[in-house]
């Protein structure tokens, strides 16, 4: 009888333990959903995606309508699956798309389902994929709360506590200021927009000067060190200077009281040099090729004089040219000359410019005469300038003949030496034109 009732005993320990096994099942299993009915479709997301964890919602406006049953890394990303509720599978439609958000700042992420603008006619069903939203705000979103994730994780608690709270306490109470300055920071932003490509074309300038100045930066530095020198050395001369500066001073009193004195008479100088300077600005485009005919004749001088040679001393060849014949009333000298600036550059002169003579209140010179006729106008281009070919005829003067003849005028008598032959050259002029009366003794 006793064996029986320990028997007994055993049994129901024994039964008791399975029951209490069971309810604890039956409690895990219900908790993780086991004896719920599910609508599993699968979610593709990205890199993401992996840190949401088993178990966590699915939401749809903030109603929870599921629960994430496991997530397994795919292609870059991850693939979760999602068990939705029977019940509300049916209001949501098959285009519907996710996005990864956190409960808070530092929650752990949940799925939300994203209702499109133009729902599709079919609904949810069990196998169906859905893939994660891809709007730029939401990536954008998403973005950075993946990079806030380390710099949160780096934050020790106890700091970003004291940060949160002396914030809080800076807010408390001023929520309005805070909304005003959003609103105008968000203007500014807004008035900003439209301006920032320029910015970056000027950010992208500034690269370019600051590799200017990089690459400059070792002449800078130079520059600087021979400042350096230059101040130790005026450091050096300071009683120098301070002696230069009072003599400055000194000058400076002297000037003024010069300028105080004459002011009126430099304004009347000035005054007066105007015409003068008016001319001088006329005629400034001809500097340049005065100056440089100016420069030109110092090769020319060279030559004349041997310089380089081995027969120093002066090369002439001189030309005894006519007259251009006297002055006649009313050609006083005048500048009646109105071409303007000009410069001619001539091989040799003198001669006549392209655009005639200049009109300096003379005639031009009278036709070519004969020798017979006096002496010849002189020529305005000399006969070295064109070889000789177009010299003018200049007859009887100064030939043999009349040279013979001034010898035997100037002879003392019939039986005294002629005259040197050279004598034609300074009485020839003199002479010539003259008439020779006989008259007996």
């Amino acid at each position: 009888m006793s064996s029986l009732v320990a028997l007994r005993r055993r049994a129901l320990g024994v039964a008791f333990l399975l029951v209490m096994v069971l309810a604890a099942a039956v409690c895990i299993g219900a908790y993780r959903g086991a004896f719920t009915r599910s609508v599993d479709v699968v979610l593709r997301t990205g890199a993401t995606g992996n840190q949401i964890l088993p178990e966590a919602d699915v939401k749809v406006r903030g109603l929870i309508i599921g629960q994430v049953g496991d997530v397994t890394a795919a292609d870059g990303g991850a693939r979760m699956r999602l068990e939705l509720d029977p019940d509300e599978v049916e209001q949501i439609p098959a285009n519907v798309t996710a996005r990864l958000l956190p409960r808070t700042l530092f929650g752990e992420r949940y799925v939300s389902l994203e209702l499109p603008a133009q729902r599709s006619a079919r609904h949810l069903a069990a196998g169906d994929v859905i893939t994660q939203d891809g709007a730029q705000a939401s990536v954008e979103l998403e973005q950075v709360l993946a990079d806030t994730m380390p710099l949160l994780q780096a934050v020790h608690p106890q700091d970003l506590a004291t940060t949160l709270n002396g914030l809080s306490r800076a807010l408390d109470g001023r929520g309005e200021q805070v909304g005003e300055t959003i609103t105008d920071l968000n203007r500014y932003v807004a008035e900003l927009n439209p301006s920032l490509p320029q910015l970056q074309e000027n950010l992208r300038q500034v690269v370019g000067v600051a590799e200017t100045y990089e690459q400059a930066a070792p002449d800078v530095l130079r520059a600087l060190g021979d400042v350096s020198t230059t101040a130790r050395t005026l450091a050096e001369q300071r009683e120098a200077l301070s002696a230069m500066t009072a003599q400055l001073t000194t000058t400076s009193n002297d000037l003024t009281g010069f300028l105080a004195a004459h002011s009126q008479d430099l304004i009347r100088l000035n005054a007066t040099s105007r015409p003068t300077l008016d001319v001088l600005a006329k005629y400034s485009p001809q500097y340049p090729c005065m100056f440089a005919q100016a420069a030109g004749i110092i090769p020319r001088v060279d030559e004349l004089f041997g310089v380089g040679t081995d027969e120093p001393g002066a090369h002439v060849t001189l030309e005894i040219t006519p007259n251009r014949g006297a002055y006649v009333p009313g050609e006083e000298p005048e500048l009646g000359d109105e071409r303007g600036p000009r410069c001619y550059e001539f091989e040799h002169a003198p001669q006549y410019p392209p655009d005639g003579p200049v009109v300096d209140g003379s005639n031009p010179p009278p036709a070519a005469r004969t020798g017979t006729e006096g002496l010849l106008p002189g020529a305005t281009t000399p006969s070295s300038a064109s070889g000789g070919a177009s010299a003018p005829d200049l007859g009887v003067a100064n030939s043999p003949a009349e040279r013979d003849l001034i010898a035997g005028i100037l002879a003392p008598s019939p039986d005294a030496a002629p005259a040197p032959p050279w004598s034609s050259l300074l009485l020839g002029p003199v002479l010539r034109d003259t008439q020779v009366t006989v008259r007996p003794r």
